[in-house]
């Protein structure tokens, strides 16, 4: 399974990606918990790009690409133009042993992204961020 998805940097585009989420969890027969996941963790990722990867008023795009490898993964892909940030070293450390009220701001969405998936990569290439993440499907 092969697919992609191509979106504007418009926060009203997430519900094409909840399309597109779903529609693969249905095509590989995957539970609506995992599916749930998927969502939560693309819409984190997403609407991070959207909001902070581009200046608010200058239109751009940004690539979604999904795969299954051998082994039974699923591989997700997002690219993007943006300026250079890698989530896995530069988003704020989150202190999940305090309360909301406590915990500074940012850097939440990037913990859940590594807690739920099982493989988390970056890299800039091509003028490019490219993140990458893996979820094990064989139950």
């Amino acid at each position: 399974m092969e697919k992609q998805l191509t979106l504007q940097n418009k926060i009203e585009q997430i519900s094409l990606l909840v399309d597109f989420v779903n529609q693969i969890c249905e095509e590989l027969h995957l539970d609506e918990a995992l599916n749930f996941n998927l969502n939560l963790v693309l819409e984190e990722a997403v609407t991070n790009v959207i909001m902070y990867a581009y200046p608010q008023d200058e239109a751009h795009t940004l690539t979604l690409k999904a795969w299954t490898e051998e082994g039974g993964k699923l591989a997700f892909e997002l690219c993007d133009q943006g300026k250079p940030f890698n989530p896995i070293e530069e988003a704020p450390e989150v202190d999940t042993t305090l309360s909301a009220e406590e915990r500074q701001i940012g850097g939440l969405g990037i913990f859940l992204i590594k807690q739920m998936m099982d493989e988390v990569n970056y890299e800039y290439k091509d003028h490019s961020n490219v993140l990458t993440l893996k979820k094990n499907i064989n139950s």
